[in-house]
């Protein structure tokens, strides 16, 4: 797989948009399911989506290749989100209480059904879930985001959030725990 991802690089560097475009089939997909789970919005995260690529497009040419294409990607996907809930000074991002809370229900609705804005919309329970969440501090909720309902593996989580696996463990066994309080 490096190897495909080295010659669709050496493709998009030497400017072949054909390349570019099999770039964006692949990622826009995650990418927008990245933004939303930040967002909360499904138009918020095609425009941020949006930025995302023309980011890309843009600054390809610098991509070192010390990290995984996707891993880089995904990392400006979740720095756009954080600027773009900073810029407009709202922080409510969903991320999943999993099974400490035994919620494999709730699970399956942030990670798999498409109309996922609209179940989330009618489930109260899942609303105090989220009212909880927003209440943990912003690296604990982008680790739990990109661990429970991205499904990266914490090894991954730690390269898109440029930290330590350790950290990684620890801020997602510290947000557990503040989770368990904060809905007490």
């Amino acid at each position: 797989m490096f190897s495909e991802e080295s010659a669709i690089l050496d493709k998009i560097k030497s400017g072949d948009k054909k390349a570019f475009e099999e770039l964006i089939d692949t990622h826009q997909k995650p990418v927008i399911n990245i933004c939303y789970r930040f967002l909360l919005n499904k138009e918020d995260a095609e425009d941020i989506a949006q930025d995302v690529f023309i980011e890309i497009y843009y600054s390809i040419k610098n991509f070192r290749s010390e990290a995984k294409l996707s891993t880089w990607i995904y990392r400006i996907a979740v720095s756009k989100c954080l600027d773009e809930i900073k810029k407009r000074n709202r922080i409510k991002r969903i991320t999943s209480a999993g099974k400490i809370f035994n919620l494999e229900d709730f699970i399956g609705k942030l990670s798999g059904y498409e109309n996922a804005d609209k179940k989330i919309e009618e489930d109260e329970d899942l609303q105090k879930i989220y009212k909880a969440l927003n209440k943990l501090p912003e690296n604990q909720r982008i680790a739990l985001t990109l661990s429970k309902i991205e499904s990266f593996s914490n090894k991954e989580a730690a390269e898109i959030m440029e930290t330590s696996l350790t950290s990684i463990d620890s801020l997602i066994y510290r947000a557990k725990q503040n989770l368990k309080k904060i809905l007490k």
